[in-house]
């Protein structure tokens, strides 16, 4: 036995073998494919602009419609149920940050807090050239993707005006209900004859 040599175990092995035995087995699934996953939501909003773009339309009416009972109630009281609502809501379909200064409507259902720099007005130099970020590059850009589903979009050249720098002092606050006040106070100042 003493002229034979030992085999080699490896660390990777004495883990293995020192590790609890259960029924659990990870799924088989590569790197890449559990990151396109982290996407597909995000990217089939995207190409889902178009009819997205109708839906919130028509959601903003009857969130004006409802402008009554939001002041009734007080916004300030509505904003934690609202906020809870539109955070898993908005998450899912959009990956969304809560900025709070929501334009997912003029960036083509693409969420511009997603890019890595948190660029409000278009992508950086660096986007690579099949089209994935510069930061993280297994992800489509985020400005790209915006740029794609705008031209889905009827309002789709919104995505040309400049937007202002993110207010963080509005971060995890509901931007449905800051819409939906700006927009009841645009109505009251127009049937009052008022300039805008």
């Amino acid at each position: 036995m003493s002229d034979k040599q030992q085999p080699t175990v490896t660390q990777a092995t004495q883990v293995r073998n020192a590790a609890p035995k259960t029924a659990y087995k990870p799924a088989d699934v590569s790197p890449q494919r559990r990151v396109q996953r982290r996407y597909t939501m995000r990217l089939w909003s995207v190409r889902h602009s178009r009819g997205l773009e109708w839906f919130y339309e028509r959601f903003a009416e009857v969130f004006l419609l409802l402008h009554p009972l939001w002041k009734a109630v007080g916004y300030s009281r509505a904003e934690a149920p609202v906020k809870f609502v539109e955070k898993r809501v908005k998450g899912l379909m959009f990956d969304c940050r809560m900025c709070g200064q929501c334009v997912l409507s003029s960036t083509g259902m693409s969420c511009p807090m997603n890019c890595p720099k948190q660029l409000r007005n278009g992508p950086c130099g660096g986007v690579r050239a099949n089209g994935n970020c510069e930061v993280e590059p297994d992800m489509p850009c985020v400005w790209v993707k915006a740029w794609e589903g705008s031209r889905n979009m009827r309002n789709g050249d919104a995505i040309l005006a400049v937007q202002k720098p993110v207010d963080q002092s509005l971060r995890e606050t509901s931007a449905w209900l800051r819409v939906t006040a700006r927009a009841a106070a645009e109505r009251e100042k127009a049937k009052k004859g008022e300039p805008a």
